[in-house]
């Protein structure tokens, strides 16, 4: 059992690891990659029932990343775990590079493609209907961008869950506030969106993405919900948390740290495994 300091060093470990890969490779989607280090750490370290030299196991929880711009550091977490060499994430977005830009089945522990957004809830749904049709007991998790849910297909499958009492099914909305061309509130607001979720039929939670105690003490509350309920987590984060001259800051939404800001990030992130 990992402690919350000890979480939190992984979790600022992979978002150094995330900003230098980026420096080497010249590109990247450093915001978004930032405000969900927090909530990978806790996962990949304290919720998920996995297994990185078995990544296959047939019991082992699922986690869906559906913004897939935030594989990057869900990488460095995951080669924090054990599932693969930090170094391949020097190589990320890269052709020839076991780590590309989204998820992909190619690499081990990952369990879908996600290149396009909007569509990994939908993907979600389909493995926990399988799980519950198997008689498995493994839970399905999902991640979701506060801007991703401007694409429609994901209000078909938050309508379609309840209806399948998908109480194994666990959504997380990294709700950072801030998308590519600016606030989600300027492009297209979500207005109460924690209301939206509960009318479709959801359990919703809200916490602080940032905070590793709570995050913990959520995820340890959700059983597999015996009336069949799935759950959503809405995390209140910071679009390029821990990075000071990128919090809440829409241009950094894509692009890559010159040499000398990653000097200025290993101060204040305290430097990591590359």
């Amino acid at each position: 059992m990992y402690s919350v300091e000890e979480l939190k060093k992984i979790a600022n470990t992979a978002r150094y690891d995330t900003l230098k890969a980026f420096s080497v490779v010249r590109s990247g989607h450093p915001g978004g990659c930032l405000s969900a280090a927090d909530i990978f750490a806790v996962l990949y370290f304290h919720t998920l029932r996995i297994d990185p030299k078995n990544p296959k196991w047939e019991d082992r929880d699922r986690f869906f990343l559906s913004k897939g711009h935030a594989a990057p550091t869900l990488f460095a977490i995951m080669a924090q775990r054990g599932f693969f060499d930090i170094k391949e994430l020097l190589r990320v977005r890269l052709d020839g590079g076991l780590l590309q830009g989204t998820t992909n089945t190619k690499i081990p522990g990952c369990e879908s493609v996600s290149g396009s957004l909007g569509q990994n809830l939908s993907v979600a749904v389909g493995c926990a209907v399988a799980g519950k049709m198997d008689g498995k007991d493994y839970k399905t998790y999902v991640m979701t961008g506060d801007g991703e849910m401007e694409e429609g297909q994901n209000w078909e499958a938050l309508m379609l869950a309840p209806k399948l009492r998908l109480g194994n099914l666990i959504g997380i909305l990294d709700n950072n506030h801030v998308q590519m061309c600016g606030t989600t509130d300027e492009i297209v607001g979500l207005g109460d969106v924690c209301a939206k979720f509960r009318a479709f039929g959801w359990k919703v939670i809200e916490v602080d993405g940032h905070d590793i105690k709570a995050l913990t003490e959520v995820f340890d509350s959700i059983p597999n919900q015996p009336d069949g309920t799935p759950t959503m987590i809405v995390a209140d984060t910071v679009k390029g948390k821990g990075v000071s001259f990128m919090e809440g800051k829409a241009a950094w939404h894509g692009g890559y740290p010159t040499a000398e800001q990653m000097e200025q990030i290993k101060k204040e992130l305290g430097g990591g495994n590359l």
